[in-house]
């Protein structure tokens, strides 16, 4: 009988499955699909005759801890990520707490358009634009930090200054999506609250502390805990677009790591298990925080 009613409402709202096609498709060919590849973390693969594998257990994982390699890189995974965290998930909050309380429409909307844009520029142009402006001859920015501080600065190759740049560009292209989210929350607060506080007798700043905040932290906790899952993602894209072999000290991460093995040096098993050892590292990271997140009152993803 249930089975019934999930088609009648299947057939009933056609239209709508229909749009979700393309998204089930995508995740079906490029999200579980290659999950029956894992199978090859604990193979030692042979590319040239994959019948010819000799299963060896969990042999690639103790290669990839006993390299001394690893070790470097996944503390710059973790350092980049927890300081892209830590420096970069309060803003989008702030700034949808600020845009909030605009009230010229038009300077409002001219923000928000300056602040999504970059969300939806690849890392490709983006890395483009930073290398010019950070360029040591002719790049804007280089000549302006010359100009103020009285040192010629190569960002892009300084050791103490790349992962910086890393942390405050990756801020600038995702805050808009944030933002985003959090002032759709906001959108769905009742009038009512504000109109009861104004009577009360409570400021800008004390409706914000009292209800603007306190209605969208379950929005907060739930970006939260799917911000933790990324812990291990520092970002190949931006990290890719952007080092060099003068910054592998410090820049070089599991994905950058994952790439020169599999790809380059055509060692699929081992990067394999260094990618499959990411993935369960945030897929344990995302189930503590949540249980966290549930036992202290709040809600979670699940």
């Amino acid at each position: 009988m249930e089975r019934k009613n999930i088609l009648k409402s299947m057939v009933k709202h056609r239209r709508l499955y229909f749009l979700l096609m393309p998204g089930i498709v995508f995740f079906a060919v490029f999200k579980y699909i290659p999950i029956f590849g894992l199978r090859i973390a604990f193979m030692d693969y042979n590319m040239y005759d994959p019948s010819a594998s000799a299963w060896i257990g969990f042999g690639q994982f103790v290669r990839l801890f006993s390299r001394n390699s690893f070790q470097p890189v996944l503390f710059n995974t973790i350092k980049i990520s927890l300081l892209k965290l830590i420096c970069g998930f309060p803003i989008p909050v702030i700034l949808a707490l600020m845009m909030n309380e605009m009230r010229n429409l038009l300077f409002k909307k001219i923000s928000q358009t300056l602040l999504y844009l970059p969300y939806f520029v690849s890392w490709v142009i983006l890395a483009g634009v930073i290398m010019n402006l950070l360029d040591p001859s002719s790049g804007l920015v280089t000549a302006v930090i010359t100009r103020l501080t009285g040192s010629h600065l190569n960002i892009l190759v300084d050791k103490a200054t790349f992962v910086p740049m890393l942390i405050i560009t990756d801020i600038y292209k995702g805050m808009g999506w944030g933002t985003i989210v959090y002032f759709a929350a906001m959108s769905g607060i009742d009038p009512q609250l504000y109109e009861a506080a104004v009577i009360d007798g409570a400021g800008r700043m004390r409706q914000i502390l009292s209800i603007t905040l306190p209605s969208i932290i379950p929005t907060i906790i739930i970006m939260f805990i799917l911000s933790c899952g990324n812990i291990l993602n520092a970002g190949f894209d931006q990290v890719f677009m952007l080092y060099s072999a003068q910054v592998y000290e410090v820049a070089d991460i599991i994905d950058t790591y994952v790439y020169r093995m599999g790809i380059q040096r055509n060692d699929y098993a081992f990067s394999t298990a260094a990618g499959m050892f990411k993935s369960v590292v945030a897929f344990l990271l995302i189930l503590i925080v949540n249980q966290i997140a549930k036992r202290t009152g709040n809600e979670g993803i699940f």
